[in-house]
């Protein structure tokens, strides 16, 4: 290596990368490009780093002289020169960088304004055999060529001691008082915490002398602390003092610690503490204190001597935070998640992940050959996502894939810490499994706090405070809000603001050590009967919130809780309470059919009719609507008929008429559907079911049985009467504020307009109902909607846009169990002169690109795409309508009209293409069914 007498010297003796590039124009890629270097134990030469802007030719020789590796980054511009010089100082760094210096150049693609002078230079260094030469296309990418070209490099050419090891100084300009407890050596790079690096090394950089960074056991807490201090060793004249407190367990023995570390002797002449202050006065020294959390009494103490010994700082790591003044904490959470559903088509971005690379990095350690794969990527991702991101948790997962593939691996995760043992042998003994990992914060804990913990087992998800409540009450000698807080300082639980509301989550490792302390206590069934009994009384709240104008806000809630309303219910079950699990049930359908757990709760109440036969009419009657109203296309009618009658009859016997009212909706559907369909039955069913609403004033019904009745309709082609019973229903659940009904119904107002030959307004009518569907996270209604904007695509002959709207559509269905069902859906027709046509490759291809796509960016593409003209919109309501406003349009009102309406003439469309149809598919009979009622 290269060292020059007189060079101007860093105090560690690391290999040096040398930077240069124009400063602001390349800002962002200087920064991924340091974070690269010190990634991999190296110390970039930087002039943000301490050199002046525009250094001297004597300066620039010196920084280049004592640097190993020279990094060039080129963009667009040449950079200033300066009076007096011919050359800009990004030419001459590269022309002063010594022949025998390494020379990485890397340019940044698509640079259409490069100035010439730089494009001149760009020319020699493409011919320099010395260097090597490659394009980039921003900063990650960037980041990413460097690190690989540095590790290649070093392997061939450098002989590395020990990261974090010194050499003796070569003259005795630097000799002197030097933190006798070099930093821990690190043999891995650190993965996925280039944004806390930042953060942590800005603050220690600025005037923040006491950083503390907080996090949970497994987090990478001391791996982040320990890269901050390399990277700030420049900084700190004096070095880095590593002061390790895992063995320090009494706060008095703290500042002993601290100056064994600093190599200040205790032999017993004079007090510890002023030994201590004077062996630092004056020195630029920087303090890491790992494991703070077990001495936290001793920050006060901390606080007094940075306070006395000003040119001091300290970096501390913690589980809680010191709370003393002048610090500055940096939390450090999980590392970001990779995509599941994405991870296969997408091998290349699912390895940029951190939490992927991260499991792949630590595989390889073990197994060399591994590769990410298609085969195996979406595995490799649902084991991150599983583990919640937790850098420890992922490592130790990687361990066992010496013996397991990602898949076998994946199969095992239901139980994480038995499977999550067996550490590298260098981690501290409290790191060798997640288990005692969290046993070693549960050790801090006050006796209430740690009861809390336990009781809080009985959680699967995300939980409010109200429920904490619920299910601590009696705890002996603890203040809930207290405790809580400990937990959260403690890392164990995590809180997080949503709108008003606070909400608490624990990592999966934490929640499964709680619920590990729960099952063996004699108490578990009293506790999981609180928190079921709380769910229940959630459920109750929010039956008639749903079907108002806050269901929008009740869904987002629900679906935060998901996986304890699923808890509850699974417990009311196996439990034998049939009668509250029904009633749960109930209460909550609106929120199981917006969010997709019908399913779920057609299984649910099979489980409840075949374990108890003796129940009362309410509970029989559910349990027989929601396994004969759900998925009823799939059974034969014998079975089918039958129940939603009992189901009816038993409603009515216990006097509820909303339950009657909806269990004859899908009778009717039901006997519309047969293979010899009964439409008088049918009929009655129907009109029987609109009077029980309308008696129990129940409007969120009421709509739904409009809608029902203008399908039946619609698919009779009487298409004026089915668009009346449409309006109908959007008057009505826009007055109830209901955006489920609204939505519904728009949709079905849609396909009258379109089979009408209204193409126009039938975009509006999509556009809108698909918005709400999105808003709401109701996956079916966003599949509708993007099918009727097929049909309105195809319409206008737009054959690629009608295949990317239908690929996306595809893709939801499949992703949500939705691709089985029939469905409401006319586009069939619309799209036929495509697919053998001219146009048929476009369609092809538009349709394979639309199966690329997210939910979102598909519901993107559909409202760039609905062009809902003014005209069409004022046809509707008016350009400035609201939702509700929509419903009342005079021209709509009109078209209010009994089953026995004639069909209009649709044979001349307004804005249609060639081959709109004027009549419903004959296929669209048991389209009818396709949606719950």
């Amino acid at each position: 290596m290269n060292r020059v007498a007189g060079a101007i010297r860093t105090p560690d003796q690391r290999l040096r990368v040398f930077v240069s590039s124009t400063l602001k124009e390349l800002a962002p890629e200087r920064r991924a490009v340091r974070a690269a270097i010190e990634q991999l134990g190296l110390a970039p030469v930087m002039f943000e780093l301490g050199a002046r802007p525009h250094p001297p030719r004597e300066l620039y020789r010196a920084y280049l002289a004592q640097s190993d590796i020279f990094v060039g980054l080129y963009g667009e511009r040449y950079g200033w020169v300066a009076p007096g010089e011919e050359i800009s100082g990004l030419e001459d760094e590269y022309r002063l960088a010594p022949p025998e210096l390494p020379k990485l150049v890397y340019v940044k693609e698509a640079a259409s304004t490069r100035e010439p002078r730089l494009a001149e230079l760009l020319h020699r260094i493409r011919d320099d055999d010395g260097a090597s030469y490659v394009s980039f296309s921003g900063p990650d990418d960037l980041a990413a060529l460097v690190r690989a070209d540095l590790t290649t490099l070093l392997a061939e050419r450098f002989a590395l001691a020990g990261a974090g090891v010194r050499a003796e100084p070569d003259d005795e300009a630097t000799a002197g008082f030097r933190a006798e407890a070099t930093l821990p050596a690190v043999l891995t790079p650190l993965i996925g915490r280039a944004h806390e690096l930042e953060t942590v090394t800005g603050l220690l950089g600025g005037d923040a002398r006491l950083v503390t960074v907080t996090g949970p056991g497994g987090i990478g807490k001391s791996r982040l602390a320990i890269e901050a201090a390399r990277a700030m060793h420049d900084r700190f004249a004096d070095g880095i003092a590593f002061v390790d407190l895992a063995p320090v367990t009494d706060p008095a023995l703290v500042t002993r610690a601290v100056a064994e570390a600093i190599g200040v002797r205790d032999l017993g002449g004079g007090g510890l503490d002023e030994k201590l202050r004077t062996a630092l006065h004056g020195r630029r020294l920087l303090m890491l204190l790992d494991n703070f959390e077990q001495v936290v009494d001793a920050a006060p103490e901390l606080r007094a001597l940075l306070a006395d010994v000003p040119t001091v700082s300290a970096l501390v790591t913690s589980r809680i935070l010191l709370r003393v003044s002048g610090e500055h904490g940096v939390e450090v959470g999980p590392l970001p998640l990779p995509d599941p559903e994405r991870a296969a088509a997408a091998v290349g971005e699912a390895a940029r992940n951190p939490a992927v690379a991260l499991f792949v990095e630590r595989v390889r350690a073990a197994t060399p050959d591994f590769e990410l794969t298609t085969e195996n990527a979406d595995d490799v991702a649902r084991i991150c996502v599983a583990l919640d991101g937790v850098p420890l948790a992922i490592e130790l997962a990687a361990a066992r894939a010496r013996v397991l593939t990602p898949a076998a691996l994946l199969d095992r995760l239901d139980r994480r810490l038995p499977l999550l043992a067996g550490g590298p042998r260098d981690l501290p003994e409290r790191q060798r499994t997640m288990r005692r990992a969290i046993e070693w914060s549960t050790q801090l804990l006050e006796p209430s706090a740690a009861e809390l913990l336990t009781r809080l087992g009985v959680f699967a998800g995300a939980f409010p405070l109200e429920a904490v409540e619920a299910v601590a009450a009696g705890i002996a000698d603890g203040d809930l809000l207290d405790d809580l807080a400990a937990l959260v300082d403690g890392s164990l639980v995590h809180q997080q603001e949503h709108g008003d509301r606070a909400v608490f989550t624990m990592l999966a490792t934490v929640r499964e050590y709680a619920r590990e302390q729960l099952d063996g206590r004699a108490d578990a069934r009293e506790l999981r009967d609180v928190h079921a009994r709380w769910y229940v009384a959630l459920g109750e709240q929010a039956e008639a919130e749903l079907e108002g104008p806050r269901q929008h806000a009740w869904v987002a809630r629900l679906s935060e809780e998901a996986d304890d309303l699923r808890a509850a219910m699974r417990h009311l079950l196996d439990t034998g309470q049939s009668e509250l699990a029904a009633h749960f049930a109930w209460t909550l359908y609106v929120y199981w059919w917006v969010d997709g757990h019908l399913g779920a709760v057609h299984a649910w109440m099979t489980e409840l009719l075949d374990a108890d036969g003796d129940l009362d009419d309410l509970t029989r009657a559910t349990a027989l609507y929601f396994t004969r109203a759900i998925g009823f296309w799939q059974n034969p009618n014998d079975w089918v008929v039958p129940g939603l009658e009992e189901s009816a009859e038993r409603f009515h016997r216990a006097g509820d008429r909303s339950g009657e009212a909806l269990a004859l909706i899908s009778l009717g559907l039901a006997l519309l559907g047969a293979e010899r369909p009964d439409a008088q039955r049918a009929g009655v069913a129907l009109e029987t079911a609109l009077n029980r609403f309308r008696e129990a004033g129940d409007h969120w019904g009421e709509a739904m049985a409009l809608v029902t009745m203008g399908r039946i309709a619609l698919v009779q082609q009487q298409l004026a009467a089915a668009q009346g019973y449409f309006d109908a229903s959007l008057r009505v659940a826009t007055t109830q504020g209901d955006e489920l009904g609204a939505a519904i119904a728009m949709h079905h107002r849609g396909w009258a307009e379109i089979l009408q030959g209204a193409v126009g307004q039938a975009a509006a009518q999509f556009s809108r109902s698909l918005a709400l569907s999105h808003g709401l996270g109701h996956d079916e209604g966003v599949a509708y909607g993007l099918e009727g904007l097929v049909a309105v695509a195809a319409a206008r002959g737009d054959a690629r846009r009608s295949g990317e709207l239908l690929g996306a559509a595809e893709v939801l269905r499949e992703r949500t169990g939705l691709y089985n069902a029939p469905s409401f859906s006319f586009f069939g027709p619309f799209v036929e002169p495509f697919t053998a046509g001219p146009l048929a490759g476009e369609f092809a291809a538009g349709r394979r690109t639309g199966r690329g796509l997210r939910v979102a960016e598909a519901v993107a593409l559909a409202a760039t795409d609905a062009s809902v003209a003014d005209a069409a919109a004022t046809r509707v309501a008016g350009p400035d309508a609201s939702v509700a406003d929509a419903s009342v349009a005079d021209a709509s009102a009109t078209r209010v009209a009994g089953p026995d309406a004639s069909v209009p003439d649709a044979s001349v469309p307004d804005d249609s293409g060639p081959g709109v149809p004027a009549k419903p598919p004959p296929e669209a009979r048991r389209g009818i069914v396709g949606e719950p009622t």
